[in-house]
């Protein structure tokens, strides 16, 4: 199995298990949570994300990501690529707003702390009767129609609230000099053909990044395409240091 297709794979399944694995990526259950001082799944979750970024980035959008997966398969709709700009700056908006709620409900909230990982689901799961599904089928409507107006992973571009904990991380994690996955370049192989940006799901100016040796933004969510496209081997995984 190549890269790729273990990638659509992960995706796939990632898709498909939405239905049970949503409230642990809820950015409401979390705070219903602060109010009972309940560290629930989705705190978890998050706080992993900006852990697990410092070393790997935002490879979990890329190959695991339920809702990256969806923008995949929306894709088909609306082919066009995003474009970098403002826009990428309202998730950023959207999350401040969001954790600073939850942050405010942990101070206002009573009560002695529990750790409650299933908290608000069914025996673990989250979705169990007809309105979880109301709920569900409004994030699906959420994240379909900027990728039938915007293209390609808009919803990762501008309105993803988990991004920020990955792409904070991952700075955090460039500032400590920790070893991270990144895609590296050797630019005397390039021949400038401009493959690897038409592929990047991200729009990502990856031909300006073949110059500086590696790909730095954050925006870059490891998914590979750009290594597939090439041709000559210019773009490959590395784990390495700043």
């Amino acid at each position: 199995m190549t890269l790729q297709r273990f990638r659509k794979f992960t995706l796939t399944i990632s898709m498909l298990l939405f239905p049970i694995t949503i409230y642990y990526f809820s950015p409401y259950l979390i705070i219903m949570a602060a109010w009972q001082h309940v560290i629930n799944g989705s705190f978890i979750v998050f706080t992993l994300m900006f852990v697990l970024g410092m070393f790997f980035g935002r490879l979990w959008c890329g190959f695991f990501c339920p809702t990256g997966g969806m923008s995949e398969c929306f894709a088909q709709f609306s082919p066009k690529f995003p474009k970098q700009g403002w826009r990428n700056y309202i998730k950023y908006v959207i999350w401040f707003v969001w954790l600073s709620g939850v942050i405010v409900c942990h101070a206002l909230g009573k009560g002695d702390y529990t750790i409650q990982p299933f908290f608000m689901t069914e025996h673990g799961i989250s979705i169990s009767d007809i309105y979880g599904y109301v709920i569900y089928y409004g994030i699906v409507i959420l994240f379909l129609i900027p990728a039938l107006i915007h293209g390609k992973r808009a919803n990762c571009h501008y309105i993803c609230w988990m991004a920020p904990f990955m792409i904070l991380g991952y700075k955090f994690g460039r500032l400590l000099h920790l070893p991270q996955l990144k895609i590296k370049t050797e630019k005397q192989k390039c021949t400038g053909c401009g493959k690897c940006e038409k592929s990047c799901p991200m729009s990502v100016d990856i031909r300006a990044a073949v110059s500086s040796s590696e790909v730095k933004t954050a925006e870059c969510i490891l998914c590979g395409e750009c290594t597939k496209a090439c041709n000559n081997g210019v773009l490959s995984y590395k784990l390495t240091r700043k």
